[in-house]
């Protein structure tokens, strides 16, 4: 099976991250996003793979080639870039005339769990996911026997509540690429953008069957506090929450779970929980919480939590001597207007 990754969004809603580097290479809990992907589509038996990249696209193909040098991959680059379904389209060639089906998953999407589940289901399966907000998805309803009847992208009253995770098993290529074709032809478009869900809806007017699996653990990556609820989730599993004897550093308390990388720096510090720091970044006397760190980064006499800091960034906060006397207030919050 081959497994097709659109990596060619710009990912404004992680801005300040994403000016210097691909939305898919912001670390979570110690891996970048497609890392992950990669990692559990390996797991799961596959190893061809169709990378469609765009913005910062040099940066995700050295780190594929670098990180999984025995995979077979492909790139190809979607230039504008119009949409998920545009993206497909112009890698229609890479999987249009595959006998086997294929895997679609989206690159800023994390679903952790077994891949050969949905792999080894019969048919078309879309992974889906019970959601509070369905008008913000891909959504898809179904009739009888579980068989999906509609799938509509970010519907203004939505019928049902099961958004579409960005994983589908796609059990006839041709018919998929014959459907974008027919979206790129009509211009039919959602938000000014092709979709893929569109191009699905395409599929089941002229009679595809599909089905849904229903996941448990979905994470989309491209906010930042779904990143920081990534980074929380994958740190909590159960191999991550042992105690560590390998972090050592002085006057510093480990809270697990937390990723550390190679040839950090840290002193006088208390670390944890969830909290995720890059190779080589200095700590001094500093509290950190449900954090991502970057690499090469530095922070001093900060305290922090919810944060996300990039890489190669540096953070010195205050650090008072004080001789205070009784019944003394003092208040260093600073409100705004």
């Amino acid at each position: 099976m081959k497994a097709i990754i659109p990596v060619a969004g710009i990912g404004s809603r992680l801005r300040p991250h994403t000016h210097t580097q691909p939305k898919s290479l912001v670390p979570v809990a110690g891996t970048p996003i497609l890392g992950h992907i990669i990692d559990r589509l390996v797991a799961a038996g596959i190893q061809d793979f169709v990378f469609i990249v765009g913005y910062l696209g040099e940066k995700i193909e050295r780190y594929v080639r670098r990180c999984y040098p025995k995979l077979r991959t492909e790139f190809v680059v979607q230039e504008p870039r119009e949409g998920i379904g545009h993206a497909l389209w112009l890698a229609r060639d890479k999987f249009q005339h595959e006998q086997e089906p294929v895997l679609i998953q989206l690159g800023d999407t994390i679903v952790d769990m077994d891949l050969r589940q949905i792999i080894n289901q019969p048919g078309t399966v879309l992974a889906v996911k019970e959601v509070k907000t369905p008008s913000a998805f891909g959504v898809v309803e179904t009739g009888a026997g579980g068989r999906v009847t509609k799938a509509v992208e970010k519907p203004r009253i939505p019928k049902s509540n099961y958004a579409l995770v960005g994983l589908y098993r796609i059990d006839n290529p041709a018919w998929l690429a014959s459907a974008l074709e027919r979206i790129i032809e009509e211009d039919r478009r959602t938000q000014h953008e092709f979709y893929l869900t569109d191009a699905l809806m395409v599929m089941i007017e002229q009679g595809a069957e599909m089905t849904t699996w229903v996941v448990d653990s979905w994470f989309d990556c491209g906010r930042k506090d779904t990143l920081l609820e990534a980074n929380a989730r994958l740190l909590n599993r159960p191999e991550n929450l042992e105690p560590t004897e390998e972090y050592s550093f002085p006057n510093t308390v480990i809270i697990p779970p937390v990723s550390i990388a190679r040839d950090c720096h840290i002193a006088n510090s208390i670390i944890g929980p969830n909290v995720a720091i890059g190779e080589r970044t200095i700590i001094q006397d500093s509290i950190l919480r449900n954090s991502i760190i970057g690499s090469y980064s530095e922070l001093r006499s900060a305290v922090m939590h919810d944060c996300i800091v990039g890489s190669d960034a540096s953070f010195r906060g205050l650090n008072h001597s004080l001789n205070i006397g009784d019944n003394t207030e003092i208040d260093y919050t600073v409100t705004g207007s």
